[in-house]
């Protein structure tokens, strides 16, 4: 078998392109046998699929790349869960748009590894223009605000609340206070980091009431950490972010916004207001592979001033050496608590240039005027019922007809069938079929077909 050839290098184009071309085929082939949104027959068959196509993943002798590939992607595309397929609605999990996939592709070519400029020289440079711009999103009248790169809203929160036990180190201990809307990674991350159990606020109306959260400020000493969400994994509901600022900072409590969907919605102009009063938080988390079109992964946690980055300094003296950062070399270490991370700046900062924030926006304004669209579909259903208007692009709906037994039924056997791909949400003491809309080429058709097959051999009682 021939030396396999190397990605990077002046042989890249030789080496690379005509393996892609076998990649993209086998995707297209793929995609075709699946036939929907996801494969047909649950996990038993796509475990079906796997043990057929690879039934030994390490041979004695290899097969070669092209066959390697051809298979493995075939098999891959034929037993996904294809987020740009109009009947995959389930979760926070967008279509990467084409272009994103391709710098995505270099990067992996590349292989910067962005623990230490000698790694990824220009990566480093075009990671810190792009960080200052986005955070400029969310703090647009402050001089020198930051953020990091991180693999998602998980990450950023952790790394939140490592910023506030910092801040607060020599005094009491933080204690969080959230609602329980909030995503699951916050009680995680205070478990983690050795804080004190959050306190967690029931949300009945889904969203957090600042007269809770000022009750409970009032109970606590010392400066408590508020996490406030913006965009809700279950409903993408916005708690009301102004009061909660303003009862935050009446306590000299500090909040932190976990805006990991929601977040985008600042590149719009019709949809920015929604987050008014993100501006008052100490830091930020955001998800550009959820409601920014992006691969996997591509978050940011954002502060108001670099400087708040600065316990998560370290020095490694092969990565980071004293003298070298004094002779101008970058110190990337406090960029990240991981060492060795991706450039996943690079499809960022190509998505941008590509679409501008303007272009970005109608992506946002098309999924938010889907969302409204089927909310309206649904009231006028007869056998459906809405749960609530969308905040963002998150809609809850079920069967008038179905109890919640039927309800979770009806999602599983659409999975099984391979025919949609629904989410589940528990709200208001039922639980609703999630309908979460990424993808801004869904047509009114697909809206239908969607809203069709929810109602199959139901009546409206």
């Amino acid at each position: 078998m021939p030396m396999p050839g190397l990605a990077g290098g002046r042989g890249t184009a030789e080496a690379l392109r005509p393996l892609v071309d076998t990649v993209c085929g086998a995707l297209a082939e793929g995609a075709r046998d699946r036939g929907g949104p996801v494969p047909r027959g649950g996990p038993e068959g796509v475990a079906r699929l796997v043990d057929q196509a690879a039934p030994d993943v390490l041979p004695l002798a290899g097969t070669g790349e092209h066959e390697a590939l051809a298979t493995l992607v075939h098999l891959m595309a034929a037993g996904a869960a294809d987020p740009a397929d109009a009947l995959c609605a389930a979760h926070l999990h967008c279509p990467p748009l084409a272009v994103a996939a391709a710098a995505d592709l270099a990067a992996s070519a590349l292989n910067p590894s962005m623990d230490s400029w000698d790694q990824a020289p220009a990566a480093s440079a075009l990671e810190a223009r792009v960080t200052a711009a986005l955070a400029t999103l969310v703090y647009p009248d402050l001089p020198a605000p930051d953020a990091l790169v991180t693999t998602g809203g998980t990450e950023s929160n952790q790394l939140a609340l490592l910023l506030a036990r910092e801040r607060a180190a020599g005094g009491p201990r933080v204690q969080v206070v959230c609602g329980a809307n909030a995503h699951h990674s916050v009680q995680r991350a205070a478990w983690l980091l050795g804080l004190p159990q959050p306190i967690v606020l029931d949300t009945p109306a889904g969203v957090l009431d600042p007269a809770a959260v000022a009750t409970a400020l009032d109970q606590l000493p010392g400066r408590p950490l508020v996490v406030a969400t913006a965009g809700t994994t279950d409903s993408g509901a916005i708690d009301p972010l102004p009061a909660i600022a303003h009862a935050t900072g009446r306590h000299g409590a500090e909040l932190h916004v976990d805006a990991a969907y929601g977040g985008p919605l600042l590149f719009s102009s019709r949809e920015a207001a929604k987050l008014d009063g993100l501006q008052s938080a100490v830091s930020v988390t955001l998800d550009l592979h959820k409601l920014g079109w992006q691969p996997v992964a591509a978050g940011l946690l954002a502060v108001p001033d670099g400087t708040a980055l600065r316990p998560l300094a370290h020095q490694a003296d092969y990565l980071n050496a004293t003298d070298d950062t004094e002779a101008g070399l970058p110190d990337l270490l406090g960029r990240s608590l991981r060492t060795t991370r991706r450039p996943d700046v690079l499809k960022l900062a190509v998505t941008l240039r590509a679409l501008g924030r303007e272009g970005v926006a109608d992506l946002v304004d098309r999924v938010c005027d889907l969302a409204a669209d089927l909310a309206d579909r649904i009231e006028r259903h007869p056998a459906l019922t809405l749960h609530a208007p969308p905040a963002i692009s998150t809609v809850l709906f079920r069967p008038t007809a179905a109890t919640d037994e039927e309800t979770a039924e009806l999602r599983r056997r659409l999975l099984h069938e391979g025919r949609a791909v629904l989410g589940r949400a528990r709200a208001g003491g039922r639980l609703w079929l999630k309908a979460t809309l990424l993808n801004p080429h869904l047509r009114p058709d697909d809206l239908d077909t969607l809203l069709n097959l929810t109602t199959e051999g139901t009546t409206a009682r």
